[in-house]
């Protein structure tokens, strides 16, 4: 294969994935996924949180294409996400909206701790701080994503 016929798969390949990543139905069952972690962590449920693992990796890929018309809010987060990467921008740092982002990754871990230490309000209290963190990045990169459209 040449290397043109091996660029051209590859885009077709990450064409694919984002475009089924874009249906709404991916994006919040994979918001589901973020307590099924600190749930597993609070019973230390093995195979719960393969089950969580297993279900983050495939699930970018477990739905079809939305409907092209759709105006939902997270298909158009997903295809913020795309282009703010494109643009090379990262996701994580100290400038806006990354900060977001950047500070979801400490509230998220300490989710977790708590989830393992057995505490529940604590463990509940930073995973909703932690949800609202990655919801307010995409909402960030989604309304820069609509200005530059």
């Amino acid at each position: 294969m040449t290397d043109t016929t091996e660029a051209s798969l590859r885009e077709r390949l990450e064409d694919a994935f984002w475009e089924r990543h874009s249906n709404p139905k991916s994006g919040w069952s994979r918001t589901l996924l973020t307590p099924l972690f600190v749930l597993a962590c609070y019973r230390r449920d093995r195979r719960l949180f393969l089950a969580a693992v297993v279900g983050a990796v495939l699930n970018p890929v477990a739905f079809p294409p939305p409907e092209p018309d759709t105006k939902s809010w997270m298909t158009r987060g997903v295809r913020a996400e795309r282009w703010w990467l494109a643009e090379e921008r990262g996701t994580f740092g100290l400038g806006w909206p990354n900060l977001l982002n950047t500070l979801n990754l400490p509230a998220f871990a300490y989710a977790l701790y708590a989830a393992y230490a057995r505490q529940p309000r604590r463990a509940a209290v930073a995973l909703g701080v932690s949800m609202l963190l990655k919801f307010g990045w995409i909402e960030a990169i989604a309304r820069r994503y609509d200005e530059a459209a």
